[in-house]
């Protein structure tokens, strides 16, 4: 029987590259997100690649509906080897440190952190036990370098990435894999890249570098589904930073 990966938060950017990626690969593919309408076309693509994919729409910001979409997506398929969770879209936004209340940290948490702790133990007992199976984790990079503004989504994600880091090390030997990938970019013909080019003319909603002196940059999705590829296959980091040159350097300090 061929493996699965589950991608959770599947949309026009990432989410259909790493499916894609992986689909060519003989994973057939479970796709989630809220949007039904969004699944089939994305399904309807695939399917015209030649990969076997199937939409559960559900909303990740309710981790208690975790375990039913779980056991739904396994009776579907039989079984879950991978998972990707980034559910990253338009309509998420920075706040800034000065202005975050509990009630905004709590409603991010649900999404960002709640929901992949539920997701990992839905899909963990079936890999260990099978000795294989990996957990990709997508994050932005706000959750590795603390800046000024970008607060709210970062401290969840860095919780959520604190998490993974953890995961990874106990999971050592299990066969089962923790990783994650931390984005310093737009991801091309995401909706967050569509959001970010409606609002291009407003130059205090679309700057051109983050705080800093980051450059806010285009990734291509396909670049990014292929560093996930190879994260699965290698095995031999646990985080991976795009771009690259945005790595924290053992030993470096800030001022």
């Amino acid at each position: 029987m061929s493996k699965v990966i589950v991608v959770f938060g599947a949309g026009t950017g990432l989410g259909v590259s790493v499916a894609r990626r992986f689909g060519r690969e003989g994973f057939r593919v479970a796709l989630v997100a809220r949007r039904k309408d969004r699944l089939d076309t994305l399904v309807a693509q695939l399917a015209g690649e030649g990969i076997e994919a199937a939409p559960f729409a559900a909303d990740l910001a309710d981790p208690a509906q975790v375990p039913a979409l779980v056991d739904a997506i396994r009776r579907h398929f039989g079984r879950i080897d991978v998972v990707e969770y980034g559910p990253i879209s338009g309509d998420q936004s920075f706040t800034p440190a000065t202005a975050l209340d509990a009630a905004t940290l709590e409603r991010l948490s649900r999404l960002f952190l709640l929901t992949p702790v539920e997701v990992v133990r839905a899909v963990l007992p079936e890999m260990t036990e099978r000795g294989d199976g990996a957990i990709l984790l997508t994050h932005g990079y706000s959750a590795v370098q603390p800046m000024p503004y970008l607060s709210g989504v970062g401290p969840v994600m860095s919780a959520a990435r604190n998490y993974l880091h953890s995961l990874n090390g106990e999971l050592a030997g299990t066969g089962v894999y923790a990783g994650t990938l931390a984005i310093a970019a737009l991801i091309a013909r995401s909706e967050a890249a569509e959001a970010a080019a409606a609002a291009q003319a407003d130059a205090a909603a679309m700057p051109a570098e983050l705080p800093g002196g980051i450059e806010i940059t285009i990734a291509d999705p396909d670049d990014l589904a292929e560093h996930y590829w190879d994260m699965y296959t290698r095995r031999d980091r646990v985080e991976q930073i795009h771009p690259a040159s945005l790595t924290p350097q053992a030993g470096a300090t800030t001022a």
